[in-house]
Formats: structure tokens, sequence, C-alpha cells
């Protein structure tokens, strides 16, 4: 391929040359010969400043944003009015525009995207399609698993994982799309077949500034980001912003179906949550489905309605959708139980707005209390550090409202000091009145949570899910909640290897 058949479509405003290239980076540590560097302006580093190092380890063409940069002797060069278009432009030209030979299912809102992916993906898996999924905890290409870097990965290796699952025959591509990741372009230019919005509450406003400008950000996926709007949108009408966004995607000429509890195209019946899954009748355009699913609590019967609609948009049966839905045991990190044969119940799970707590608690509460039990809800959470600090005094309000006993610790303090993030949400957590202990260190808070438990009690680890590291001013260090848990079990007494043994069994 040609210097000039990767630039086609990238608003060029200069250019000279046109040698034949074998591979596209925008990271000059990965640039080898006859690559194409695409230097462009990030959040936090201008790829600008790497030019002349992409070009010792052997770039013969380089792509930038920065009219500034002159062009240096013996190598391409293309002047571009936005960085970030031209990289997703070069990269779908290299890779043979993989996006439009997929169907794409993007998935945006605050919370549920990760669930609603691996649901879309095993109705998928179950209507005997292959497909590829990308997001938060990891990406799946055609059943290949690689862990995931970022939520919506850079338009680079978006498409290169697109022509991967082509390659290994996929169908269809099922993706997280982060607000982030539509506030800057990652994924411009891939044409959605179906947008789905689960919900929006308060979250990455150190971002975004505002709810407003938040929601706008999400709204780009249903607008079309370099493309036309989706074919399909499936929305939340039971959310005040999916609502809207029903009515805007109508106005785009879109296919919209709306879900909710009672209303909607897809919506409920006969809702039954238990400890064993969750069970209803799923009312279609086509009838109903009895859905039988391994996860519960009112949160993933909206997820499972998420999905379902994201599946009918894409023409599965009935027959897919219910066997999807039962198929899929537990998505990491989300009510992933930690089972010991301790005599109550212990969760991780990745909670970790205001709304994210309550709905945990609620669940929680509704388990503890069912049969007429008098378990108790211990909730250890943290708020993230160099974050929308505004959102910490209503995550603890709501921790305490739902909680019979609270611990704050830290929760990814970055190169704040733990104690003065604790100190933010404490403030909500005292207008609760509930008991609570405050301790630092995570391991130790973990440990105190659970020696604190009593039979029939559920103990909450909230905030990092499937996260597998701690970061600090020192740097990521590695710490996984639920490794962290079944230390502090042994220690208490319990053997976790004979109850893992149990399940097997």
């Amino acid at each position: 391929m040609t210097f000039q058949q990767v630039l086609d479509g990238a608003e060029v405003l200069a250019q000279s040359g046109d040698p034949g290239v074998s591979s596209v980076e925008y990271d000059s540590r990965r640039v080898k010969p006859g690559c194409v560097f695409v230097a462009m302006r990030g959040e936090a580093s201008d790829g600008n400043r790497f030019i002349d190092q992409a070009i010792q380890s052997g770039a013969v063409a380089v792509v930038t944003d920065s009219a500034a940069e002159k062009p240096r002797p013996g190598v391409a060069w293309a002047v571009v009015a936005h960085g970030r278009r031209a990289l997703a432009r070069v990269s779908a030209n290299f890779y043979k525009k993989p996006a439009e030979r997929i169907a794409v299912t993007g998935i945006t809102g605050t919370n549920g995207k990760s669930t609603t992916a691996f649901l879309v993906e095993s109705i998928l898996t179950a209507a005997g399609r292959k497909s590829a999924l990308i997001g938060t905890i990891e990406y799946h290409v055609a059943g290949k698993v690689l862990p995931a870097p970022h939520t919506t990965p850079e338009a680079l290796e978006l498409n290169r994982i697109f022509s991967e699952a082509l390659g290994r025959g996929a169908t269809d591509a099922v993706m997280e799309v982060s607000s982030h990741a539509l506030a800057q372009e990652r994924v411009y230019g891939v044409p959605f077949d179906v947008a789905v919005f689960t919900n929006l509450t308060r979250d990455h406003l150190d971002y975004h500034n505002t709810m407003e400008e938040y929601f706008a950000a999400k709204r780009v996926l249903f607008e079309g980001c370099g493309t036309d709007a989706p074919r399909a949108v499936v929305t939340n009408v039971d959310d005040e912003y999916g609502a809207k966004l029903a009515e805007f995607s109508r106005k785009r000429s879109s296919v919209v179906l709306k879900y909710g509890w009672e209303r909607g195209d897809l919506h409920t019946e006969k809702v039954e949550i238990t400890t064993r899954g969750t069970r209803f009748d799923l009312v279609t355009p086509e009838g109903k489905i009895a859905v039988f699913s391994a996860l519960i609590g009112r949160v993933n019967v909206y997820n499972i309605l998420a999905a379902a609609g994201a599946a009918f948009a894409r023409g599965c049966a009935a027959q897919a959708i219910a066997a999807g839905s039962d198929k899929l045991a537990c998505v990491p990190g989300r009510f992933e139980r930690v089972d010991c044969g301790q005599p109550f119940t212990v969760v991780v799970d990745y909670a970790h707005t205001d709304d994210a707590l309550r709905n945990l608690t609620a669940l929680a509460r509704e388990l503890v209390s069912g049969a007429g039990a008098k378990g108790r809800v211990l909730t250890v959470f943290g708020c993230g550090g160099d974050r929308d600090r505004v959102k910490r005094p209503l995550m603890g309000e709501a921790a305490g409202r739902g909680s019979d006993f609270v611990v704050l610790t830290a929760d990814n303090p970055r190169s704040e000091d733990p104690l003065a993030i604790i100190n933010d949400a404490v403030v909500g957590l005292q207008k609760t009145g509930v008991k609570y202990g405050v301790e630092a260190d995570r391991r130790k808070a973990i440990a105190l949570a659970i020696g604190e438990a009593r039979p029939g009690d559920i103990v909450l680890l909230a905030g990092k899910g499937h996260e597998k590291v701690q970061v600090t001013r020192e740097g990521a260090a590695a710490f996984d909640d639920l490794e962290v848990a079944r230390v502090a079990l042994r220690a208490a007494g319990f053997d976790c290897e004979a109850a893992r043994a149990g399940v097997k069994g």
C-alpha cells in the first residue's frame, strides 16, 4: 500500500512523497522500517515531539497535525487538519476499512456497559455468529482473549481488532464506547449498525465539567462520528436522557427500539429475583420470551433488556436471546462472589459512582432480608484520586444509606493523599448516621470488613471490580480485590480450595 492510498479521506492540507508503507503507528516506540508515523496532539502529550525519533527507527512517512513542523529530508510528509481523525482514516485505509465489513454494535452509558456487552456477545454466540468484544474488562477476538488497556482503544488498535476478527470469520463486533472516546474521536469513521444507551448518572465530570457536556459526548454515538447515524438505536426510556435520545434518534431516521421496566418496545412482566438468579417474561414486538439469567438484581434486568434490544435489532431469534441470557454465568468484577465456604457472602463489584453504589447496596439488602432473614450489609469503598471531587460525598451518602457498616478506604488515589480523599467522602457518610470505620490501606480494610461479618451478612467490596492494580503516587502496584478477599478469608479460618473443589465437583 502506498502513502497516498492510506491518506485517502484524511483532510490533508499539504502532502509530498508517495512511498510504499508496511505499517502505521502513533507511538514512536513501536515504529519499524517502512512505517507511517502519525504525530498528533493528545490529552497529555504531543506526538510531534517524537517525529525525529520515529524517523530514526525507520519511518518512511509522517502525518502531522502541526503546521509548525517542517518536512524532513527524504521522508514523505502530510499535514492534516485534525490528528485523531487522520489516524482513524489512515488506520481504516491501511486495514481495508474493516468496520464497513463487520456489523458493529456500540454500547454507551454510565453503568451497565460491560455486562450488556457480555450479554450481547453471548446471545450472538447462541445465534451461531462469531463476534469480537471490545470493552473495559477485556477484548475478545472470535474466541481469543486479550487484555484491555482502554475501554475504547485508539482508532489504530480498533481497526486492527476489526481486521483480525474478520480474518477469524467474525460477522459482528460488540464494543463499549466511553464518553472519553467519543469526545476524543477515537471511533471517528466507524459506521455503527446498532447504538445502545443504558443510562446516565454523575461520573467523569472532572473531564466533561457538566452533565450536559457529558450527555453531549454520549450523544455523538447516536449522531454518527464522521458517519451517518446508526441504523438502529436501543435506548432506556426509564432514564430521562434515554428518553431524549429516543426522540433525537427518531428525527435522524434511525430505527428506535425503546426499553423499560414496564414500558417500551421491550419491557418486563412477572419479574422474580432470587439468590439463584433472575427470571422474567421479556415482552418484545414479536411476542414474549421466557428469560432466566444467573445475573441477579434489578440493574441486570435492565442490562438484559438492553442486550435483548441490540440482539433483536441484529435479527437474532427469541430462542437465541433466551439461550444467550441463560448461558452467561457471570461477568468478571460485576457482583462476583468470593466463596471460601464462609457463612456470609462476599462480593466484588465495580460500583464506583453514587448511583451504582445505591443499586449495589439495594440488591444486597434484598438478598440479606429475604425470607425474614436479618443479615447486614457491610460495604468497603473508596473514591478515585485526580477525579471529580464533588461526587465523593455523594458516594459516601449512597454507601451509608444502603449499608449497616461501611469501611472507607483507598481506590486508585493516584497523585492524591488517600486520607484527603476519604475526608471528602466522609462528609456524605456522616449524614446517614451509619457506623463506619476508616482504613486507608485497602488490604486491611477488606480484612476489617470480613472480620466484622456474621452469618447471613453480605460484604460488598466496591469500586475496583475486575481491576488488578492499585494506582498511587508511587505508580501501579498489583492488587486484586478477589485475591485479597480470599487471603483474608483464609486468615479467618475458611478453606477456599475446598470450596472451589466443591463447586467443581
